[in-house]
């Protein structure tokens, strides 16, 4: 038979446990597990469950256009070039935005257009071959800036990094390898390779390609790529999207029939300015004249 408890233990101002009521011993666990845990039986049990992971999209997700305002390329150059006002005109470009619907597993498009109109004329190019060859000759009359070998390496080595563009000569490739210049270049996107053709026999011109060319790379599901400068005509703008857009159909045309890739959305920006949907027209009724919008 269950001992009594004692009338002091009920008027004592301890606290009561299974020490000081030995009637509590055999219900203490039950009584006394939540509160030196802080969970219940049923988070216990859900504990001890694996989480559910949830669902992930196979896709990038996209915008429905249904509801989306969209641009003539004349009215979304007028109101880049208000956010601009005020900005220095050379520092600042028109920037062009290709949503892509594709899977996020799927082949990443990678390429480099020759826009009708250049944006960067100061890009800044290097040409690694040996510096009395006929290469190097051909680098510097198609536009290169530094061209060499030994005097490139040590420049890098010490930090000078003073080029935009590296291109190397099949047969200077093995001594490039021996610099050991990838830890440095690799990681601004400047290291040559052969994926990229910038390991080439062609000098003369993957210069001249580099000069007026621009590259693009998928990146989430959009494609990006200075498009233009500011003081472009509507006209040069017109070229160098359809350029652009015409030249990522292409890459698009060459995947395999099973990947399902096409252009959801183009969007005009600018340095300084949000981005505007194009609806696919040059100039609304509403446009001003399309000499007013070449003029800074």
């Amino acid at each position: 038979m269950a001992s009594k408890i004692p009338i002091n233990y009920l008027l004592s101002p301890i606290r009561y446990s299974a020490v000081n009521v030995p009637v509590l011993k055999c219900f203490a666990p039950a009584l006394f597990c939540r509160y030196a845990s802080g969970l219940s039986r049923k988070d216990y049990k859900a504990r001890d469950q694996p989480k559910k992971k949830k669902k992930q999209r196979k896709e990038f997700k996209n915008q429905s256009l249904r509801d989306t305002v969209q641009y003539s390329l004349c009215d979304a150059m007028r109101y880049i070039r208000a956010f601009e006002v005020g900005r220095n005109p050379t520092s600042c470009k028109y920037d062009l935005a290709v949503r892509l619907r594709t899977a996020k597993n799927g082949p990443v498009v990678r390429n480099r257009v020759r826009l009708p109109h250049a944006v960067n004329t100061s890009l800044r190019i290097c040409v690694i071959c040996p510096p009395d060859s006929p290469s190097a000759a051909q680098a510097r009359n198609a536009g290169a800036t530094l061209v060499g070998e030994e005097t490139i390496f040590d420049a890098v080595k010490e930090g000078r990094i003073e080029f935009d563009r590296c291109i190397c000569h099949v047969d200077s490739a093995q001594k490039l390898n021996k610099a050991a210049l990838g830890r440095i270049l690799g990681p601004k996107g400047l290291m040559p390779s052969s994926k990229t053709g910038t390991i080439t026999k062609d000098i003369a011109g993957t210069v001249k390609g580099l000069v007026g060319g621009s590259e693009y790379r998928e990146k989430l599901g959009v494609i990006r790529c200075a498009i233009g400068q500011l003081g472009f005509t509507p006209e040069e703008m017109q070229r160098n999207v359809r350029a652009f857009v015409g030249e990522i159909k292409k890459d698009l045309a060459l995947l395999s029939d099973r990947i399902g890739k096409d252009i959801h959305e183009v969007v005009l920006s600018s340095t300084n300015a949000p981005g505007f949907s194009l609806n696919g027209d040059f100039r609304s009724p509403t446009s001003p004249p399309t000499r007013d919008l070449g003029v800074l």
